[in-house]
């Protein structure tokens, strides 16, 4: 599978259903799931993230068992089991058009990443939305640079999220997540509510970038897993090798649910 496998409304893309993703102007949503023998993790989240997001941008809700067929589809129709997918929603309004593109699977490198800070946030940063130029933007720059991607930040040098990922901070007890408007990610959303039973503490507050030396530690999240940051800017983290085997553990036990 060299190009991606792409069903609408359950049926395999051609000229004239696509016509409807290349016109909507990049107004809709999407969900990026990781799927290995049928299953995912958090299906629920991104279920619920698909049906809260239709909502608020088109009116009507989106059927969560709608969506696991349209999936179980797609994957069948790719001849896949194991797959990085992706569910996109466009309108009209009425009745919401459902896009599901397979590719094959990906998993997060776990070598450190080196962030760069850039002075941009996403509009709406609670919708994982359409038309994400800047990120694309201040992501190219990143790595024209030297480093692996960009951090997002706001007034005052306030980290909100990487460019592609959630970011979190390990000052030797807590857990630490910037608390500026950003995504929640599913990945995120399963570390965060059970770290405390692998006893460790967490904590949504605000990290600036001049604030950086209170930190042991950096790691971000996004579908395709956790990893280490080795470096933001010019400050550079040690790889708590203690706190990723946790991280790692705990996401490794994380329940599988069949689509």
């Amino acid at each position: 599978m060299t190009s991606p496998y792409v069903e609408i409304n359950g049926r395999p893309a051609d000229a004239e259903t696509l016509r409807v993703p290349a016109l909507t102007g990049g107004y809709g949503h999407f969900t990026a799931m990781q799927v290995r023998a049928g299953r995912v993790r958090g299906l629920a989240l991104h279920l619920a993230r698909l049906d809260a997001a239709t909502r608020e941008l088109f009116g009507p809700g989106l059927d969560g068992g709608r969506v696991r067929a349209l999936v179980r589809a797609a994957l069948a129709g790719a001849g896949a089991e194991d797959a990085a997918v992706r569910v996109y929603v466009y309108g009209p309004d009425e009745e919401p058009t459902v896009m599901v593109t397979v590719r094959p699977p990906v998993d997060l490198s776990p070598e450190p990443q080196h962030l760069l800070s850039v002075p941009y946030e996403r509009p709406v940063a609670h919708i994982k939305h359409l038309g994400g130029f800047g990120q694309a933007y201040y992501g190219r720059i990143a790595e024209r640079r030297g480093y692996t991607h960009a951090l997002l930040t706001g007034p005052g040098g306030e980290i909100a999220e990487g460019a592609i990922t959630n970011i979190a901070f390990w000052d030797g007890s807590t857990v630490v997540w910037p608390d500026r408007p950003a995504l929640l990610g599913t990945t995120m959303a399963l570390v965060e509510s059970r770290l405390p039973e692998y006893g460790t503490a967490t904590a949504r507050r605000p990290v600036a970038l001049g604030g950086l030396g209170a930190y042991r530690a950096a790691f971000v999240t996004n579908s395709q897993g956790i990893a280490p940051v080795a470096r933001i800017d010019d400050t550079a983290f040690t790889v708590d090798t203690e706190l990723m085997e946790t991280l790692w553990r705990l996401y490794a036990e994380v329940p599988w649910d069949a689509i």
